[in-house]
C-alpha cells in the first residue's frame, strides 16, 4: 500500500507537465528503437550489470547485421536502492516510446512494475529478479532472463538430503524475495524428508543488534545446517556477526545462495578479515557454459572496467545476453511487419479528468508480438544457449557448488535439473539419459568451518537449557522391565538399557523421565507412541513393541530385544504305560509297516522258491516260513539264505528301510520314556482361531489389535488381563470356570511369567516377529545414534549383562520338559516304502517274465500233444510249473533232450535204409525197361 500511495503522490507532482505518449505508426524500420533499464548503479549486482549492458548496446549497434540499421537507444537510470525510485522511472519510460524495459533489479519492485507492463504492455526484462512466484500467468510481461530461484531451492535440497542431513534453519530478509525462496526451498526438502525447523527473519536493512538477537535464538536451537538467502548488500554482516558469536566452528554447516558468490566475483580480492568469517561455507553460483564467446568477453573485461576493480559476476553475463535478446527478438519483430505505435488511454473514461493525467498513459500496440519473439528467440550468448521453456524458464538450469577456502574459493560439484549432483560438467551429461541413482550423486570433498574434513553431524542439542521430555509406560506387572516408584526413581530393565546407550554418546544428552498411565492399568504403548506425533513428548522408552502402526507415526531404534506372539496354556504330564512302546508309530505307520513286512516276506518267498529248499515243504511250513521270514528282518535274525540275485536284491533295499525304521523308532521310544512329556489341547494359534474359546492378552498390549486385525478372531472372545496373576488363574479356571483356554502374550514377559508357573507352557510356534525398541518423532537424528550404541552395547556384552541382571530367573522344575512329542507319521518314510515297493514290483516282474519264457520253450509242445489246450489247462499247467522244484525241471529238461536226440538218431536209421531200397528199385526198374526194348 505505501508503494501505491508514493505511486499516486508522483502523479500528482507530474500533473503539471504534459505528457504526450503518442507516435506515429511506422510502417518500416526506425533509425532508432529506445530501451530502458532500471537497477542500481552502485550494488553488487548493478556496478558489473552496467558494465555489460553498454558493452552489448555497442556491440549489437557496430554489428549491422542484427537490426539492418536501427539502433538501440538506451536510457538506463539508477533506482539507488529505492522501489519507489524504479517505479517512477519505469513510468518515466513510458513518455519516451519505450519499447522494452531492462530491469528491474529487486524482485520486490519486479512485483509492482509488472503489473504496470502488463498494462501497458511492455516487455519486463529482468536479468535478476529470480523470485520463483513471478508467474508468466499473473504477470504474462515479465520475462525473466537469468535461472529461476526454484532451481536454486532445488539444489540446496539435494545437498542438504545427499549429506543425510534432516533439519535446517533458515536465515532470510522479510521480504517477497526473501519469503518465496525459503517457501521454495521448504517445497523441496519437504519432497526429500526434510524440512526447516526455524525461521530467522531479519528486516531489510537490519542494524547489527538486531542481526544479533536473531542469530543468538538461532544458536539455541538444535540444527547446526543454516541456509542464508539475504542480499548481497549486507549478507557479509552476518558472518561477521556469527564469528563474533562463535557460530563458525567445527559443527556448523553454513550455506549461502548465490548472493555470496556474486560477492566474492564482484569485489575479490576481499580483505583478510571478510575472507576469515566466511571459511568453510559453502555457495552456489550460476553456471554458465564454457565457450568461444564466453573466453572473448572475458579477456575484454578489464578494457569494459577502465580499469576499475570490478570483476565479472554471472549476473553481468546474463545482463549482457538480455540486451542481445532483445536486439533478436527486435529484428524479428520487424521482419514480421511490427510498427513501433502506442494507444493512447484517453477513450478510457475511468482515466479521464483528474490532476493524475492518468490518461496520458499509451499502450504499446506491438507488445504482445514483441514478447512472442523473445519468447521463442534461440541464440548462442555468451551464457550459453539461451531459450526458453514451455514455462518461460532458460533451459538447461545448472549450479556450480563451491566451497569457501583460504583466500579463494574451491569447485566441489555441480547441480544441475537434468541429473541432480555431480563432479562433471553439467553440458557433459544433457545428452545422457537422466541419472538420479545414489552412486551416482557425488561431490568433492568439503572444508567444513573450523577446518574439518568430516562431515557434521548437523545438529546438537539446544543450549536453552530444555530437557528432552521421555514418556515411560507406567506399568502395574512385569515391573523388571518399567518400575516407576515416584517422578525420580523409575527403574527397570529397559531405563538401564537406555542410560547405558546415551552414556556411549559423545555428546551429552538432557532429558526427563516422565510417566504415563495411572497406575492401575498397563497404558497403551500405541497411544504412548501417539502422543510423540501431538508434541507432548520428545521421546518414548520402554517395553515398546515395534510394529507397523506405529513406526507410520514415530521412528524407531535398533531394537534391544527380540520378542513375538506366543500361546500359553495349561499342560499336564504324560505318564507312561505298559502301551508306551507303541507310541513312537501312528496307527497308520504300524499298518503300512507290518504290510510292507508281508509284502516284502512273499516277494522273497516267491523269487526264491522254485531254487530253495528253505522256501518248499508243506504249504503250512511255507506260510510259517514266509511270516518269521519278515518279522524277523525287524531284528536281522532271519535265517533263510537267499540264492537268487532278485532276491538278495529286495533283501538288501528291504534291510536298509529295516535300519532306518528301527533307529527312528528307538529314538522316540527313548525320548518318550526318558524325557518328561507335557501335554495340552492347544497345539497352537491355530486351535485357537479354529475354537470359540475365550483367549487372554496383556491388558495395553498390541496383541488385541493383532488377534481382531490380523487373525480375524471376534472381539467378544478376548479378556483382558491387569497381572500375571490375573493370567494364571484365568488359565487355572479355563473356560468351563469363567476363565480362558489361552494367553496370547509377548515372548519376554512370557518368559517371566513361566518362571514360576510350571503349570503353564508355551504351545506352537512363536507367530509374530519382532522386536522393542525406542521410540524418537519422524527424522529424528537421535533415533540414528542411539541405535548405534544399541549395536555397540550388544557387541561388547553390556546388553546382556543388563538382561541377566533384571530377567534371568531360575528355571522351575518343568522347563526341562517338553511339549508331547510328535509321532513318527507316515510320510516321513513314504520314500522308503516307495522304493522299496518298486524294487518288488520290478523283482517281481522279471521273475514272472523269466517264467512265461521257460514255459513257452519246454511246456508249449507238451500241452499241445496231450489235446488239452484250453486256457484253464494251460494256467494249472504253469501254475504247477511256477511250484516245481528248479532242480527238478532242469533234470527233466535234459533227460527230454536226450531222448529227442536218441530219437532223431533212429530216425536217421531209418531214412538211410530207406534211401538204399529205393536205389535198387529204381536200378531194378531201369534193367527191365532196357531189356523190353
Amino acid at each position: 500500500m505505501n508503494i501505491i500511495v508514493w505511486l499516486l503522490a508522483y502523479m500528482i507532482l507530474c500533473s503539471g507537465f504534459p505528457i504526450t505518449g503518442v507516435s506515429a505508426n511506422v510502417s518500416t524500420r526506425p533509425e532508432v528503437v529506445n530501451i530502458g533499464a532500471i537497477f542500481a548503479f552502485k550494488s553488487v549486482i548493478g556496478k558489473a550489470a552496467k558494465v555489460a549492458i553498454d558493452a552489448a548496446v555497442e556491440d549489437v549497434n557496430s554489428n549491422p547485421d542484427i537490426l539492418q540499421g536501427t539502433k538501440l537507444r538506451l536510457q538506463m537510470t539508477d533506482s539507488n536502492y529505492s522501489g519507489f525510485m524504479a517505479i517512477v522511472e519505469a513510468l518515466l519510460f513510458m513518455d519516451k516510446d519505450t519499447v522494452a524495459i531492462i530491469g528491474p533489479q529487486s524482485s520486490v519492485t519486479a512485483h509492482v512494475i509488472s503489473h504496470i507492463a502488463n498494462v501497458l504492455q511492455v516487455p519486463l526484462l529482468s536479468f535478476s529478479s529470480t523470485d520463483p512466484t513471478l508467474s508468466p500467468i499473473q504477470f504474462p510481461f515479465f520475462v525473466r532472463t537469468a535461472q529461476n530461484d526454484l532451481y536454486q531451492m532445488t539444489a540446496i535440497a539435494e545437498i542438504v538430503d545427499h549429506y543425510q542431513w534432516r533439519e535446517v534453519i533458515a536465515i532470510y530478509e522479510d521480504d517477497d524475495h526473501g519469503r518465496n525462496g525459503i517457501a521454495a526451498l521448504g517445497d523441496k526438502l519437504a519432497e526429500r524428508r526434510c524440512r526447516i525447523t526455524y525461521k530467522a527473519r531479519l528486516s531489510p536493512n537490519p542494524t547489527g543488534d538486531e542481526i544479533t538477537d536473531v542469530l543468538v535464538k538461532v544458536a539455541l536451537r538444535e540444527s547446526r545446517i543454516l541456509i542464508v538467502h539475504v542480499p548481497g548488500s549486507w549478507g557479509l554482516t552476518v558472518f561477521s556477526v556469527a564469528q563474533y558469536l562463535g557460530m563458525l566452528g567445527t559443527g556448523y554447516v553454513w550455506i549461502a545462495t548465490n548472493w555470496l558468490s556474486t560477492i566474492l566475483d564482484t569485489n575479490y580480492p576481499l580483505s583478510q578479515d571478510t575472507m576469515d568469517n566466511i571459511q568453510g561455507v559453502v555457495t552456489l553460483r550460476m553456471y554458465t557454459q564454457d565457450s568461444e564467446l564466453k573466453r572473448r568477453f572475458k579477456s575484454r573485461w578489464s578494457n569494459l572496467t577502465g580499469g576499475n576493480p570490478i570483476g565479472m559476476n554471472t549476473y553481468s553475463l546474463y545482463a549482457y545476453d538480455t540486451v542481445w535478446l532483445l536486439a533478436h527478438a527486435l529484428n524479428e519483430f520487424f521482419n514480421q511487419g511490427g510498427n513501433i505505435s502506442f494507444l493512447n488511454n484517453s477513450r478510457s473514461p475511468e482515466l479521464r479528468g483528474g490532476n493524475l493525467h492518468l490518461d496520458a498513459l499509451s499502450m504499446f500496440q506491438g507488445g504482445n508480438l514483441l514478447l512472442d519473439n523473445i519468447l521463442k528467440t534461440n541464440m548462442k550468448g555468451v551464457t550459453g544457449d539461451v531459450r526458453f521453456t514451455s514455462d518461460r524458464n532458460l533451459i538447461h538450469p545448472a549450479y556450480e557448488i563451491i566451497n569457501v577456502n583460504g583466500n579463494g574459493v574451491r569447485r566441489i560439484g555441480y547441480w544441475s535439473n537434468h541429473s541432480g549432483l555431480s563432479i562433471q560438467p553439467p553440458e557433459t551429461l544433457w545428452s545422457k539419459p537422466p541419472n538420479r541413482s545414489g552412486a551416482s550423486q557425488k561431490l568433492h570433498g568439503v572444508i567444513w568451518p573450523g577446518q574439518s574434513t568430516d562431515k557434521p553431524r548437523g545438529w546438537v542439542f539446544p543450549n536453552s537449557g530444555r530437557q528432552l521430555k521421555i514418556g515411560v509406560p507406567h506399568r502395574v506387572s512385569y515391573r523388571e522391565f518399567v518400575s516407576v516408584r515416584g517422578p525420580d526413581a523409575i527403574t527397570g530393565y529397559c531405563i538401564d538399557v537406555f542410560t547405558a546407550a546415551l552414556n556411549l554418546l559423545p555428546y551429552a544428552v538432557p532429558y526427563k523421565l516422565i510417566p504415563f498411565g495411572d497406575g492401575r492399568t498397563n497404558p497403551s504403548g500405541t497411544e504412548l507412541v501417539r502422543l510423540i506425533t501431538a508434541g507432548v513428548f520428545d521421546a518414548a522408552i520402554g517395553d515398546i513393541a515395534i510394529i507397523t502402526n506405529r513406526t507410520k507415526m514415530a521412528d524407531f531404534t535398533q531394537p534391544y530385544i527380540e520378542s513375538g506372539l506366543v500361546v500359553v496354556a495349561p499342560v499336564r504330564r504324560k505318564n507312561s504305560n505298559a502301551w508306551a512302546f507303541l507310541r513312537p508309530f501312528t496307527r497308520r505307520m504300524w499298518a503300512v509297516t507290518a504290510v510292507f513286512f508281508l509284502l516284502v516276506g512273499t516277494v522273497v518267498w516267491i523269487l526264491e522258491h522254485r531254487m530253495n529248499d528253505e522256501f518248499r515243504g508243506p504249504p503250512r511250513r511255507q506260510v510259517v516260513t514266509i511270516l518269521w521270514f519278515s518279522f524277523s528282518t525287524w531284528f536281522f535274525a532271519h535265517r533263510e539264505n537267499t540264492v537268487s540275485a532278485l532276491g538278495r536284491i529286495i533283501l538288501v533295499i528291504w534291510l536298509f528301510v529295516v535300519l532306518i525304521i528301527n533307529s527312528s523308532y528307538t529314538a522316540s521310544l527313548t525320548s518318550i520314556l526318558t524325557v518328561q512329556q507335557l501335554t495340552s489341547p492347544i497345539k497352537g494359534i491355530e486351535t485357537l482361531v479354529s475354537t470359540s474359546d475365550p483367549i487372554g492378552y496383556q491388558q495395553g498390549s498390541f496383541a488385541r489389535n493383532y488377534l481382531i486385525d490380523e487373525l480375524k478372531i471376534d472381539a467378544s472372545r478376548l479378556v483382558p488381563l491387569n497381572s500375571p496373576e490375573e493370567s494364571a488363574k484365568a488359565l487355572e479356571d479355563g473356560p468351563s470356570k469363567g476363565g480362558v483356554a489361552a494367553v496370547v502374550d509377548d515372548s519376554a514377559y512370557v518368559e517371566l511369567f513361566l518362571s514360576t508357573r510350571c503349570e503353564f507352557s508355551i504351545v506352537g510356534q512363536e507367530f509374530t516377529k519382532n522386536g522393542w525398541g525406542f521410540a524418537f518423532p519422524r527424522d529424528s537424528p537421535l533415533a540414528v545414534d542411539v541405535s548405534t550404541a544399541l549395536l555397540k552395547l550388544s557387541e561388547n556384552g553390556d546388553l546382556q549383562r543388563i538382561h541377566d541382571k533384571w530377567l534371568l530367573r531360575r528355571a522351575c522344575s518343568y522347563q526341562g520338559a517338553k511339549m508331547e512329542v510328535d509321532r513318527l507319521q507316515l510320510r516321513s518314510f513314504w520314500g522308503l516304502f516307495v522304493l522299496c515297493g518298486l524294487a518288488c514290483l520290478t523283482a517281481l516282474f522279471v521273475y514272472l517274465l523269466k517264467m512265461v519264457r521257460q514255459f513257452s520253450r519246454h511246456y508249449s509242445e507238451e500241452v499241445e500233444s496231450s489235446g488239452q489246450s484250453s486256457r484253464s489247462t494251460r494256467i494249472q499247467t504253469f501254475l504247477a510249473f511256477v511250484d516245481e522244484k528248479e532242480e527238478d525241471f532242469k533234470s527233466r529238461s535234459k533227460r527230454r533232450q536226450l531222448e529227442r536226440s536218441s530219437n532223431r538218431t533212429e530216425d536217421g536209421s531209418i531214412c538211410s535204409s530207406n534211401k538204399t531200397n529205393n536205389t535198387e528199385f529204381a536200378s531194378n526198374k531201369s534193367l527191365g525197361d532196357s531189356t523190353q526194348v
